[in-house]
């Protein structure tokens, strides 16, 4: 098999033991493995993108360019002895690890006259709008990805204050590591409602799998190109979670 036919042969025999091996352990190792391959290398492609946008932003923001906010990450099952110590069930999940995400920052920090924070419209400038519009502002959080508090394609990372307004099953959304894109941004991103928006987190958690990642992916650059649901019909941004009209709305 020195040949180059042999050669080949076993080549694909190799690349299709790698797709059934990625396929069946997608979930439980694959998956990772691909967010820090491809993290790294979208960071070393858009280095040069990245340090523009830096210094730009620099300017146009009049300071820091970046954006840093806690919020809520993945919660692990906890282990036997900790739900024996606790009186748990085996099985219980624990809190979620708080992450600090890592973004380009699209508003301003103009204040009125008594120190508040502008609304969000007006300390939105042509920049911010252009970051928003071309997802260029998610780039900073390939750093995010690579060090594990992110992944690819996951649920997004919601604000903190929203933690304590979800019911058991739409907390079922941080089963998971928190992703840079989702079932939910491919499908109305700020344009659907909440309730929409849960459901398709909790569809994506329950349905992890290589190909489904892919057509997300997939769906993902076509939205950034189309520039589609960057906002929702009230808000420059989306509305703000007031969580659920009934306590056991499931």
């Amino acid at each position: 098999m020195t040949t180059w036919w042999g050669i080949l042969i076993l080549s694909l025999i190799g690349l299709v033991v790698w797709l059934i091996l990625s396929v069946i352990l997608y979930r439980q190792f694959f998956k990772r493995l691909y967010d820090i391959v491809l993290s790294f290398i979208a960071i070393i492609v858009f280095s040069p993108i990245l340090l523009i946008l830096t210094i730009i932003g620099a300017i146009s923001m009049k300071g820091n360019p970046f954006f840093v906010q806690k919020r809520p990450g993945r919660r692990k099952k906890l282990s036997k002895k900790q739900c024996l110590k606790r009186n748990l069930p085996y099985g219980t999940y624990g809190d979620e690890k708080i992450i600090k995400l890592l973004k380009f920052r699209t508003m301003t920090n103009e204040k009125d006259e008594n120190g508040n924070l502008l609304p969000d419209e007006r300390r939105l400038n042509k920049y911010g709008k252009f970051l928003r519009a071309s997802s260029c502002d998610e780039l900073p959080s390939l750093f995010n990805i690579f060090c594990g508090s992110l992944s690819i394609v996951g649920p997004r990372p919601l604000l903190l204050k929203y933690l304590p307004l979800y019911n058991e099953v739409q907390r079922h959304r941080h089963d998971v590591r928190p992703g840079l894109t989702g079932l939910a941004q491919v499908n109305g991103r700020n344009a659907i409602s909440w309730e929409d928006k849960f459901k398709y987190d909790n569809d994506y958690v329950n349905h992890i799998t290589l190909f489904g990642d892919v057509l997300i992916l997939l769906k993902t650059v076509v939205k950034v190109f189309k520039r589609s649901d960057i906002s929702s019909s009230t808000s420059v941004t989306m509305e703000e979670f007031r969580g659920n009209n009934n306590s056991n709305n499931e």
